[in-house]
């Protein structure tokens, strides 16, 4: 995976967590379509990690197959 893929990737997951702000009730945060926006948000942040993990170990590779 290019790493122009995975920025693009990063900034989608971004986008997913402001739009599903959006949709939360602060008054009943853990009720309907509050708690799925929640969980959506919690998804999109741990699919920002694992990209930044995958673009690390990357980096790791690249460093080891020069020397």
């Amino acid at each position: 995976m290019k790493r122009t893929f995975s920025i693009i990737l990063t900034i989608l997951a971004l986008a997913l967590i402001a739009y599903n702000a959006t949709l939360i009730d602060f008054e009943n945060p853990l009720v309907g379509d509050s708690l799925i926006a929640l969980i959506g948000i919690l998804a999109s942040l741990c699919a920002i990690v694992l990209l930044l993990i995958y673009i690390t170990s990357k980096k790791i590779e690249k460093k080891l197959d020069e020397d």
